[in-house]
């Protein structure tokens, strides 16, 4: 199956567990494995409880997204970079994963991530294929949106998505 890196997974209406109603932007993705950000699970931690000493100037007040289920304990930066020479890793564009040895980067926006997805080989592949995601292209902006990022990426795609987009989080509420 052909690289998802730099897109993002948009969860299924069948996906129930964890990762219900997330977008995920794919950092890697390869034969072996892959690794991902939930964009839009955001934590009531703010960064400067949990990780005062950040490399890069982040407002404090700034809450801390839960990237995943991966390494809870671990965090991973992305930014919108001046000179995206400056990431440790181009994710898209001008986006990217900051370098901790690296002191105050040039960027343009900044969100602190806790944890991370994380894929075996072929697991994710196994997963596209059981339609348990839907892929669409990302856009450097999708990891600062504020707002319900699941629905705002499923109407960008258009089509029967939507309808899926207006769909509530509780349909028995509906």
């Amino acid at each position: 199956m052909d690289s998802v890196r730099g897109k993002l997974l948009v969860a299924s209406p069948g996906l129930t567990d964890f990762f219900r109603r997330t977008v995920v932007l794919v950092l890697e993705h390869s034969d072996e494995g892959a690794v991902g950000l939930v964009l839009n699970r955001p934590s009531e931690t703010t960064v400067d409880d949990a990780v005062p000493d950040l490399p890069v100037p982040v407002d404090p007040d700034e809450v801390v997204h839960v990237g995943g289920p991966v390494g809870p304990d671990s965090v991973i930066v992305l930014a919108r970079f001046d000179d995206p020479d400056d990431a440790a890793s181009i994710v898209l564009d001008d986006l990217g994963v900051v370098d901790p040895a690296l002191e105050n980067p040039d960027t343009r926006a900044v969100r602190v991530y806790a944890g991370h997805a994380g894929w075996a080989p072929g697991q994710l592949d196994d997963e596209l294929e059981r339609d348990a995601w839907i892929v669409e292209p990302a856009h450097a902006e999708d990891p600062f949106e504020r707002g319900d990022l699941w629905s705002e990426v499923l109407d960008r795609k258009g089509g029967g998505y939507t309808l899926l987009a207006r769909m509530p989080e509780d349909p028995s509420l509906n």
